[in-house]
């Protein structure tokens, strides 16, 4: 099975880590990276009466599942990368973009301290019995809004934190290098179980009954593509163009990615010919095919 590095891609403007959602079971989206399932890797509540949360955000060098189509392989972040994204996360101003399942937006959430570990021994993480590696981001999160903090936070339906956002893929790492990783990841087994059981469940149905303008905004982005070559987009948004031109049935898990999409409306005006904005915006369906995946999602809930 191949192992793949992520990057962040500077010259693209929806590259890197867009917000920070609450889970109670965090799994692999396809271009969004999760933290594992690991005890290790959930936060803790650090201070109740200021309705703090601590934990691990991106974790380098640890072997992460994913499954595309029916392509399966390991995804991987370096120091310097999960560095970076740490960094471009509070230069874009998005420390208050806050997610629940990565799907809902919810308001009252914001990071307030971030740091790169360097001595897990030493780490303010270590201080409550977190076992972090060096270089992993980690940060605490205030909580200001009373409904998450007493009805996910307290009850225990939320127990760790995932990122969100747009990768781009490096180079297939090679295997023997990360076969010592894999060996000292004893909890990837059950981990892969559930994701590969979850898979199963979400492609078992699959819908094309989104409307005919999501298809038409994405012949047109291809259709732009194809005249004018523009340097904008990653191989899953020009994917997801291509089955929505060709009205391909999506599995549930896509319509969801599609849903998320809607946190990009912000540059859904921007001209083709002026920047990335809109024409990705267009990839996934455009405002018509956005707004029924969140609708659909809403069926599903």
């Amino acid at each position: 099975m191949k192992i793949v590095e992520l990057i962040i891609d500077e010259t693209d403007e929806f590259s890197g880590i867009d917000a920070i959602s609450i889970v109670e079971h965090p799994a692999i989206e396809e271009n969004f990276i999760a933290l594992n399932k690991t005890k290790e890797y959930r936060f803790a509540e650090v201070d109740t009466e200021k309705k703090l949360l601590m934990g691990a955000i991106l974790v380098p060098n640890k072997p992460i599942y994913r499954k595309e189509d029916e392509e399966e392989y390991y995804i991987y972040f370096t120091k310097d990368t999960v560095r970076k994204a740490s960094e471009l996360y509070l230069m874009k101003g998005n420390q208050s973009n806050a997610t629940y399942e990565h799907f809902e937006k919810i308001h009252g959430l914001s990071l307030v301290e971030s740091w790169i570990v360097e001595d897990p021994e030493k780490d303010k993480t270590a201080f409550y019995g977190m076992n972090l590696p060096v270089g992993t981001w980690a940060g605490s999160i205030k909580v200001n809004n009373e409904k998450i903090w007493q009805e996910f936070v307290k009850t225990g339906v939320v127990k760790g934190f995932s990122i969100e956002g747009f990768f781009a893929d490096k180079a297939e790492r090679p295997k023997e290098q990360i076969e010592e990783d894999l060996s000292k990841e004893i909890s990837i087994g059950l981990d892969l179980l559930e994701i590969k059981k979850d898979m199963i469940m979400y492609q078992l149905e699959s819908f094309n009954d989104y409307p005919d303008s999501a298809s038409n905004n994405a012949k047109r982005a291809i259709k732009y593509k194809e005249e004018n070559k523009p340097k904008c987009g990653t191989k899953v948004g020009w994917t997801r163009a291509r089955q929505l031109a060709n009205k391909d049935k999506i599995s549930r898990d896509t319509i969801a990615r599609m849903a998320s999409f809607n946190r990009h409306q912000q540059h859904k005006d921007i001209p083709y010919d002026e920047g990335c904005g809109g024409l990705m915006w267009d990839c996934w369906g455009g405002t018509s095919g956005i707004n029924w995946a969140i609708n659909k999602m809403k069926t599903f809930e």
